[in-house]
């Protein structure tokens, strides 16, 4: 699969631009990762449900993905309602969506860790319904240097045919494969802005 290099204007939702342009404010130096104690987002608290955070176990290829939270939104996107609430943490990646969702996926977590900056990819699927619906996976790297450590994930699925079926879009047995749409590495026209600072800033624990 071929991630093509692209600018931050790729990222269609605007709830996943206001992310990335958290992450990029963390990014104090060009040619390093920001660490997750800088990403302050504004409006984070509601965005916790269409979002996971992950630790990265290993290095390259051999790479696994750790959940450390998983929003509430997505158990019902892939079909894990089932998974007690207490277990659907602590899992690896691979494990929680099996082997043929995660041979799908693991494309845009590989190019993270090589590329070491953010990937945005975008697929269509039908739901139940057989409507039309975009899926957009915004995923950012946080690490010391130039090691990625950590990936915490903005997932949205958004359909211009109005209300869909958000239950198990995304899962085992969806109504049709998704299809790949957008494969892109956000690594171009990246000027992190001065950081700022504000009294009412939350600060959310993914890990």
């Amino acid at each position: 699969m071929e991630f093509e290099s692209a600018n931050p204007s790729v990222v269609r939702s605007i709830k996943q631009r206001v992310l990335l342009n958290a992450w990029l404010r963390s990014l104090h130096k060009p040619k390093l990762l920001p660490a997750l104690a800088d990403f302050n987002p504004e409006g984070i608290m509601d965005e916790l449900a269409d979002m996971m955070g992950f630790d990265v176990v290993g290095h390259g290829d051999s790479a696994r993905f750790l959940i450390t939270h998983e929003g509430t939104r997505l158990t019902a996107t892939y079909g894990n309602d089932h998974v007690d609430p207490a277990k659907r943490t602590n899992r690896y990646l691979d494990d929680a969506i099996g082997p043929d969702r995660y041979a799908r996926v693991v494309p845009s977590y590989r190019a993270l860790l090589a590329r070491k900056r953010p990937t945005y990819s975008v697929s269509t699927v039908l739901d139940a319904d057989g409507k039309d619906v975009s899926y957009e996976r915004l995923l950012l790297p946080f690490g010391s240097g130039n090691a990625v450590e950590k990936i915490v994930g903005s997932y949205k699925a958004i359909s211009l045919e109005g209300g869909f079926k958000v239950d198990n879009l995304m899962g085992v047995r969806p109504k049709a494969v998704p299809v790949s749409v957008i494969n892109a590495v956000i690594d171009l026209d990246l000027v992190p802005n001065a950081p700022s600072r504000r009294s009412s800033d939350d600060v959310i624990e993914l890990s």
